[in-house]
């Protein structure tokens, strides 16, 4: 079993990045980079069944946005996001959904593979 998980918006922190997302989010959801922000999160905040989930699982998770992951994991800046990683004992990634897979899924399909990941 990770560590710990770790998840990837393809979006940049800080509030005017936030502000900006939100309303591409709302405006044109079908050209919105970011499917994990698309399908965990509401207008402006997480939604509950995400954030119970999530608070659930027996290991520790991270959201990192794409410069904060950038700048912790630099040997990932190439990696296709969203994504989401395994992080074993030795701090080693191991991605378990990848960009691709984001796009397609919907809320029950990532609680889901979560859960294999888990098991």
């Amino acid at each position: 079993m990770p560590q710990r998980l770790v998840f990837v918006y393809n979006a940049d922190a800080g509030l005017l990045a936030g502000l900006k997302d939100t309303f591409h989010k709302i405006l044109s959801p079908s050209t919105y980079p970011c499917s994990l922000c698309a399908i965990t999160y509401g207008a402006t905040s997480m939604l509950p069944e995400w954030r119970e989930f999530i608070a659930g699982l027996p290991v520790p998770v991270d959201f990192l946005h794409r410069d904060e992951f950038i700048g912790g994991y630099p040997a990932w800046a190439r990696h296709p996001l969203p994504a989401a990683f395994a992080v074993a004992e030795s701090g080693a990634l191991t991605p378990f959904i990848d960009a691709e897979e984001m796009d397609a899924a919907d809320l029950n399909g990532l609680m889901e593979r979560v859960r294999q990941v888990l098991a």
